[in-house]
């Protein structure tokens, strides 16, 4: 189920690779501990703002990882700065985004959502919130932070328990019915099974 929440859209800076003057594109995000996983920043291909830097590398803020900048029509060029941070692994949209573009899927998380080893060693083994607002502190020392807005939300969480859920490619299995289901009556029929009410 998802809630509408207020929440927070934290804007920041993705410096390019190749730039001597700081040069940068503007990203907002909801949750920037996923900024740990990205794999690449997206825009509209025809915005004209940021036409120029699709194909040239950015630098993951706080990582010193290189990723590509790729254009994509799901963007939406009117919301937060028009430029989209792309984590296959931690959202939906952006995984079908990933599939498309062949980017690599960087799971940061544990089950228990604390960050794992791909999150780097400063982050690792914090609790997801926790990272959050280490990283914000950690990209406002080094100038990467723009501002923090409130912002109206969809929250996934759990009907059970209330948690916030966290999107994880996880490998899933299926059993096919037909066969075992085809038995077990058959077993029943001949008295193999007794079923007492």
């Amino acid at each position: 189920e998802y809630s509408e929440e207020m929440g927070k859209l934290y804007y920041f800076k993705y410096l390019l690779a190749d730039s001597k003057e700081e040069e940068y594109i503007p990203v907002a995000t909801t949750r920037p501990e996923t900024i740990l996983g990205d794999a690449a920043v997206c825009v509209h291909p025809s915005d004209d703002r940021y036409k120029k830097y699709i194909g040239k590398e950015v630098i993951v803020p706080m990582q010193n990882r290189k990723i590509k900048v790729i254009a994509d029509e799901y963007v939406d060029m009117e919301f937060g700065t028009g430029a989209l941070k792309i984590t296959p692994s931690h959202d939906t949209n952006d995984y079908e985004i990933g599939k498309r573009h062949s980017l690599e899927m960087i799971n940061i998380f544990n089950k228990d959502c604390t960050i794992n080893e791909m999150g780097g060693e400063r982050y690792h083994k914090m609790d997801r919130f926790e990272c959050r607002d280490r990283l914000w502190k950690d990209m406002e020392s080094k100038d990467l932070a723009i501002k923090v807005e409130n912002h109206l939300q969809r929250v996934p969480r759990s009907q059970r328990g209330g948690e916030i859920i966290e999107p994880i490619v996880s490998t899933q299995w299926f059993v096919k019915m037909d066969g075992m289901a085809e038995r077990s009556l058959d077993a029943v029929r001949n008295g193999d099974i007794v079923i007492l009410p």
